[in-house]
């Protein structure tokens, strides 16, 4: 056994640092390649990969630094395995740097700018150290070389994490202090003036008022379509406009008029589409290196990076290798190779990044590339969809001889965001509960949220109708919402507005006289009770997959996503909990404990003796709303067009929630496939409805008039 033990310590002692370098080296390119999946997607599986890659990228590179630099001056060891192993050292900086892909996980990732600093000087020092203890070293001029890039590419991380701090990001939005019109100096000359017993009065010009520039587009009017790069052109430019929204900052209302009138005349697809496109902007620059890259300095140095590891392959080519391992060798053109790569296949994600033909300053007719920019937006739009179609008619035209070719559902390659509504259901839940026990034995090691969200939550594609009815509802508001203020007003309905519209005076004590959190409980219930106590032509209905859509995702970030809801979520998981327990037990007293049906579940609800208010049997200690649901299901069953009402009562929940989400959590979920309430945030700004536009009047143009 020790004879054993012994031999496996002295492999482990000469092959752990090349392991160590070569798995850092993986999960660079790991990071590389799939950490762009995480905008793309809502799964936690992926998000528990990248999150794990990132996490031992930097923890496996610096800690290869130092087993090399613990093996340095060790006995037996031959020069030459010194002099590679600290030619290794400057590409584990390189990886520290990390990829172009990601720099920060999470928003706090960013507030750690300073540590990353301290990082980057304690480990160059380290490298150096190791550099300096080797020397004379035969590798020193490729050394050197790859000691540059690794610097760049640590420095750039370190910058790119400082930029998209918070206050570094707030303090790049903010404009020079405004002092308005010289006060002091216009009341001193109408003082001499007046003291001089000239005839004088102030006289007033006041800027454009914002009445007076809100009808410039009519509702009415045929929206006008957009081409995929007009799409990213207007993208970028209401994102330089708007970004100081994720830092809380206000705006005027010649933004406000600008945004509304362009989006007014959009259609629901291509309004959000440029929605998309702006959120995946946020989340480039929040999360990854473009905004660095992208400048003239970014390019400068990106090409003295590359350019030195490139000398420092061609340098190691021309190398005596013949007292080297040839594993060693193979190790160190894995390694020079693979940054070669790895900085290529970045340059390739550069070239077609969003950034890249907005950078230009010429027209876009008058680039080439601007055309293949624009069929490379059509591919990734169409032929990476769920619609097959055939790939060389993209390209070449309608009219270009079809090929088949191999029909693959591509979509999740190149989309923006999840393109997927989260759905959960408090009833379905109920009825499906894990034994007691076993939940306790979840909830001890942490993990019954994770796997409560597995078992319970399952995804809706979000379609064109849903899209098309969210976008209609929201212009309609828009339009009514002449002013600033009317928008205000508009933004704090919670399903009032809706119910006084369509005369449903009656339902308003469900809406105004409740906590948000309890009118969500409310409606839910109601909704799912109405639909499946549903039969004959009633059930082909599209507001009622709208108003069981929205429903169902509401209930989801009220439960699953709490930071998303916690600026309106009261005590909304105690009522939620409270309603749970009650519902199981009364799912227990019917048999229908585990594994009941939600139909008969909700059909022997709605039969429950309602006609006293259970708040006088029950009293107010139990939060539960669930028979209160019942109560406004039977009201609802009472309307004609109760489908119609209660889709857009759930729209307007939906607004008033992503209107009063914090701005930092709408920047956390667009790294996490993005929620469908944050794009409603952002199209809600651009159509003028949020308490965003403070700024309501211009400076005011007051002149001193002499005489009569």
């Amino acid at each position: 056994m020790k004879v054993l033990l012994h031999k496996l310590k002295k492999i482990s002692d000469a092959w752990e640092i090349r392991v160590f370098i070569l798995v850092s080296l993986y999960m660079q390119t790991f990071l590389i390649l799939f950490s762009p999946f995480r905008k793309r997607t809502t799964s936690k599986w992926i998000m528990i990969l990248v999150w794990s890659a990132y996490m031992l990228a930097d923890w496996v590179a610096a800690f290869s630094i130092g087993l090399i630099s613990d093996s340095l001056g060790e006995s037996p060891k031959v020069a030459e395995v010194e002099d590679l192993m600290v030619f290794w050292a400057p590409f584990l900086l390189l990886h520290l740097g990390g990829p172009d892909t990601i720099t920060a996980f999470a928003l706090e990732d960013n507030e750690l700018w300073l540590r990353h600093f301290l990082g980057l000087i304690v480990q160059v020092a380290a490298s150096a150290y190791v550099f300096l203890q080797s020397l004379p070293n035969k590798l020193w001029p490729a050394t050197l070389l790859m000691f540059l890039a690794g610097i760049i590419k640590y420095a750039e991380r370190t910058r790119a994490l400082y930029l998209a701090s918070f206050n570094s990001f707030r303090g790049s939005m903010l404009k020079e202090p405004d002092p308005g019109p010289n006060y002091a100096k216009l009341m001193e000359e109408y003082s001499s003036r007046k003291k001089a017993n000239l005839p004088i009065r102030i006289q007033k010009t006041p800027e454009l008022r914002e009445e007076t520039m809100l009808d410039c587009c009519g509702h009415n009017e045929i929206p006008i379509p957009l081409n995929e790069f007009e799409v990213v052109q207007n993208a970028y430019h209401f994102f330089d406009k708007f970004k100081g929204l994720i830092v809380d900052l206000i705006f005027s209302f010649h933004e406000r008029n600008e945004s509304r009138e362009f989006f007014r005349k959009r259609t629901a697809k291509d309004a959000f589409a440029v929605i998309e496109v702006e959120l995946n902007f946020i989340y480039e620059v929040l999360y990854t290196k473009i905004v660095v890259i992208h400048c003239k300095m970014g390019y400068f140095f990106r090409i003295v990076s590359f350019s030195s590891v490139f000398l420092a392959l061609i340098l190691f080519l021309l190398l005596d290798k013949s007292k080297f391992h040839k594993s060693d060798v193979r190790i160190t053109y894995t390694l020079l190779c693979g940054a070669i790569v790895l900085d290529i296949i970045s340059f390739i994600m550069l070239l077609f990044a969003d950034w890249t033909i907005l950078a230009r300053k010429k027209p876009p007719k008058e680039l080439i590339f601007a055309t293949i920019f624009e069929k490379f937006l059509t591919i990734r739009r169409h032929w990476f969809s769920d619609q097959y179609i055939k790939f060389p008619s993209i390209i070449f035209g309608p009219g270009f001889p079809k090929i088949k070719c191999c029909k693959i559902p591509l979509r999740i390659l190149c989309r923006r965001w999840s393109e997927s509504i989260s759905q959960y259901n408090l009833l379905s839940h109920c009825l499906n509960e894990r034994q007691k026990k076993v939940d306790e034995v979840y909830n001890y090691l942490g993990v019954k949220e994770f796997l409560d969200e597995q078992a319970h939550v399952s995804t809706r594609k979000f379609t064109d109708k849903l899209r098309e009815f969210i976008f209609d509802e929201l212009r309609t508001k828009s339009v009514v919402a002449s002013d600033s203020e009317a928008a205000k007003d508009m933004c704090s309905s919670r399903g009032d507005w809706v119910l006084r519209d369509n005369n449903c005076n009656d339902l308003l004590p469900w809406t105004i006289h409740r906590e948000f959190d309890e009118s969500l409980l409310l409606w839910h219930i109601a909704t799912e009770i109405c639909y499946n106590t549903e039969e004959g032509n009633e059930c082909q209905n599209d507001d009622r997959d709208f108003a069981k859509l929205l429903s169902n995702y509401m209930m989801y970030l009220l439960v699953m996503q709490p930071t998303m809801m916690l600026a309106v979520a009261g005590i909304g998981q105690i009522r939620y909990r409270d309603t749970c327990a009650e519902a199981k037990r009364i799912f227990h007293k019917w048999n229908l404990v585990p594994g009941g049906k939600s139909k008969e579940a909700c059909m022997r609800l709605l039969r429950i003796n309602t006609d006293i208010p259970p708040v006088v049997v029950k009293g107010d200690r139990s939060k539960s709303v669930l028979f209160d649901g019942c109560i406004l299901a039977k009201e609802l069953n009472l309307k004609g067009d109760k489908w119609e009402i209660m889709s857009k009562v759930w729209v307007e929940l939906l607004s008033f929630a992503a209107s009063h989400c914090r701005a930092n959590a709408h920047a956390q979920q667009v790294s996490k496939g993005g929620e469908l309430i944050s794009l409603v945030w952002l199209l809600m700004v651009h159509l003028g409805l949020g308490d965003q536009f403070r700024i309501n009047e211009g400076h005011a143009r007051a002149k001193l008039i002499v005489g009569k």
